[in-house]
């Protein structure tokens, strides 16, 4: 009897498969076989690759590898351990004080992932008797943060400041906690801070900031969303990933002393996981110092994506207003955004189709990310295949 039902369960999980395969949404991994850049090898073919977040071309920079070696050779494969027992490494310590200083923070606490960041703020910090304000097309890591959190979750139009500004207003919540992304990663618009941060001053809230997207890149130093619109406040709950612009893995939560003295105490997915590998951290600290010294690749990009834009101009496609590296070319059904990925990979151009629920219903799309790595030839031949497409 177990096992009928057992089977009968699965087949419930197939039935919702070939729902998927019918709809044209079901997601498949690619294999990469070479380092992560412009031009890799991928399902045993050379494509120029329009699909990573390796935005300032660091992922395979032969120092933050050779850092990441030394750091292996003196801190070994793994930290063995929670930060809270001895899993807190100097290489942690030393990222986390420089993660603050490049920020114009001043404390950082460093986590595994974007994901548990954001889910180990948000729990830490509201309950059942708060409440979250959230922009409806922010990531899914702070959906599911506020879900967790079980505060009380208010959701408003896109970029919508008046409506915003009236859940505000008619909340009697303990706590308030403005959520959004800095820079949304579907559309690659960037979030309005300093009216995001007037409101939270008005309505006594806190902003949390997903920087995920604009740390690395946005500012005239690279140092975030923060520096591009000259912001600070004691507000700001700040969090960026290093697997993106940095070129590595992780993430860290910035803000004022008593804020990440408060998340280290109670943030679960920090307390409760062992700590990454040291040497990771030990090739950030080459990262971070790269990007603070090398202006040239976030020059780069901007030329990159006026060219871009510039050669897509006409485009029966629409491309979104995006200032970023994330350029979204919105085709529309789920058929014909995979169709036009798959004319471009016979091309050699590796572009990857996002659909629903990823992005709203009829907004399929092209997302086209550009990294310092690439060349203006590169992205000319990328405006070319689409042109043609198109």
């Amino acid at each position: 009897m177990s096992r009928l039902i057992a089977l009968s369960s699965y087949a419930n999980l197939q039935q919702e498969l070939d729902q998927r395969k019918a709809t044209g949404s079901v997601r498949s991994r690619r294999l990469l076989q070479s380092m992560q850049g412009a031009h890799i090898r991928v399902d045993g073919r050379d494509v120029l690759s329009f699909c990573s977040n390796d935005y300032l071309g660091l992922a395979a920079h032969p120092a933050i590898i050779a850092a990441v070696k030394r750091g292996a050779d003196t801190s070994g494969a793994g930290s063995g351990a929670s930060h809270l027992i001895t899993g807190h490494h100097q290489y942690h310590q030393q990222l986390e004080q420089s993660l603050a200083d490049f920020v114009r923070l001043p404390q950082a606490l460093l986590f595994s992932t974007g994901y548990m960041a954001n889910i180990g703020a948000v729990t830490a910090l509201m309950g059942r008797d708060d409440a979250v304000f959230a922009d409806k097309l922010n990531h899914a890591s702070l959906n599911d943060a506020v879900v967790l959190s079980r505060a009380e979750f208010k959701r408003y139009p896109h970029q919508d400041m008046q409506a915003l500004e009236k859940l505000l207003a008619a909340s009697k919540a303990r706590r308030k906690l403005v959520l959004v992304d800095a820079v949304f990663s579907m559309d690659g618009d960037i979030a309005p801070v300093p009216e995001l941060l007037s409101l939270c001053e008005k309505y006594d809230a806190w902003l949390m900031l997903d920087d995920a997207h604009g740390f690395g890149v946005l500012g005239a130093e690279g140092r975030g969303v923060l520096q591009h619109f000259k912001v600070q406040s004691p507000r700001i709950i700040y969090m960026a990933t290093l697997g993106k612009a940095a070129g590595v893995a992780g993430a860290f939560v910035a803000g004022e002393n008593t804020l990440i003295e408060y998340l280290l105490q109670n943030a679960r997915t920090y307390i409760y996981t062992t700590a990454s590998p040291p040497f990771l951290s030990a090739g950030l600290l080459a990262s971070l110092s790269i990007m603070a010294q090398e202006s040239g690749r976030r020059e780069r990009l901007l030329t990159l994506i006026t060219s871009l834009r510039s050669g897509l101009s006409d485009c029966r496609w629409k491309l979104e207003d995006s200032p970023t590296p994330i350029q979204p070319l919105i085709v529309g059904s789920n058929e014909d955004a995979l169709k036009a990925s798959e004319q471009l990979l016979q091309r050699g151009i590796l572009v990857p189709a996002i659909r629903p629920p990823t992005v709203p219903k009829g907004t399929a799309r092209l997302r086209i990310s550009l990294s310092a790595a690439h060349s203006l030839d590169d992205v000319s031949m990328l405006v070319d295949a689409l042109r043609e497409i198109c």
